[in-house]
């Protein structure tokens, strides 16, 4: 073990996901082995503004949240450290400038960043200007390039799962379409997964603009064979042909823009022009909660027992991946500024096609 590293800071930021709890254990964990000190960050960069948003991190402190969803250490999705100032107990200052040397001021030698695109980007930022760091992929959405899973992501899936069998008895003794709207930004992965896995007749994805009449044709024929209600699974950033995202909120200043609303929308669509009874759900942050799933907490184990061995091996700059069966390490250079979107030609988008699911296209 390089002698420079006896002291990680550890942060969590962006949205929540379960299995957050689980890498930091794992970190904790692997670094006090190895005889090294763990500084729990609180509210992701935030803990490095002030000494007193920080604590040390021991094995007794962790026992127990292997199983908890959400973050012992807080977490936000606000805010970028280098595009404004803030007021600290030392006045008005710049909030990356502060927390470079806050960093020095609590003797850490590296950081593990644990978050989605926004947060690692942040990171990277930071490695440039000498911090040395290990990233460590976080979100549900799954949209993070250079790993083919993050954690959270199997445990959203599962509880849209849940919610979509759920709908299937009250749609089909109620003769209805039922309309569920998942998370997934941007990218289409909870919708696809979830509307395969829980038996959709349509799933909707930002990747693939809608038609309404494709949809529409879809349960008419359903109705022709004698299927008197629909599922229908859209993720939150679906679009038509020629249309925009649906925005509950615009950006403003530090927030980024919410999504949402193309539940209601395709629900009032099909209604109109099927006659049938519609009804829409949206999960919302309910993806976000609960106990993380036996993958989810094995893979952020895994994740943050390796982010310790690279910084112990001083391989700083780079993130641990998944790919299947390893654990593997990636310059985050190539995974800033990149989306990972569900490809048109993806196996399980066949998969989905051939059991005649309609992709509304």
């Amino acid at each position: 073990m390089p002698s420079a590293v006896k002291r990680i800071g550890v942060m969590t930021g962006g949205g929540d996901a379960p299995g957050l709890n689980a890498v930091i254990r794992a970190v904790v964990k692997s670094a006090s082995n190895c005889r090294c000190e763990v500084i729990g960050l609180e509210d992701s960069f935030d803990g490095l503004l002030e000494p007193d948003r920080s604590r040390i991190l021991t094995p007794n402190d962790v026992t127990g949240i292997l199983r908890i969803g959400g973050t012992i250490l807080g977490t936000t999705n606000r805010g970028n450290p280098f595009a404004y100032p803030v007021d600290t107990s030392g006045g008005k200052r710049d909030y990356s400038e502060r927390c470079l040397e806050m960093f020095h001021q609590l003797r850490l030698n590296a950081l593990v960043v644990i978050g989605g695109d926004g947060t690692l980007a942040i990171a990277y930022e930071f490695f440039k200007r000498g911090i040395p760091l290990v990233g460590v992929p976080k979100t549900i959405d799954n949209d993070i390039v250079e790993t083919t899973n993050t954690f959270g992501f199997d445990t959203a899936v599962s509880f849209a799962t849940d919610a979509i069998d759920r709908l299937h008895t009250t749609a089909e003794a109620h003769h209805r379409v039922m309309i569920v709207e998942v998370m997934g930004r941007y990218a289409g992965w909870i919708a696809l997964y979830s509307g395969l896995a829980g038996g959709a007749d349509v799933i909707l994805i930002p990747e693939i603009p809608f038609d309404v009449d494709k949809i529409v044709e879809r349960i008419r024929a359903r109705e022709a064979f004698g299927a008197r209600f629909s599922i229908v699974v859209v993720a939150e950033g679906a679009k038509p042909i020629g249309g925009k995202v649906s925005v509950i909120k615009e950006a403003q200043g530090e927030f980024v823009e919410r999504l949402g609303g193309v539940g209601a929308q395709v629900a009032a669509a099909l209604e109109s022009r099927t006659g049938k009874e519609t009804r829409y759900v949206v999960l919302g942050h309910l993806q976000r909660g609960g106990a993380p799933t036996s993958f989810d907490r094995i893979l952020a184990t895994r994740f943050g027992a390796r982010a310790v061995e690279l910084i112990l091996e001083g391989q700083f700059g780079s993130m641990v991946a998944f790919h299947p069966p390893d654990i593997v390490a990636v310059p985050l250079e190539r995974v800033v500024g990149r989306t990972r979107n569900v490809p048109l030609d993806f196996d399980v988008v066949r998969t989905a096609r051939a059991m005649g699911i309609s992709l509304g296209d």
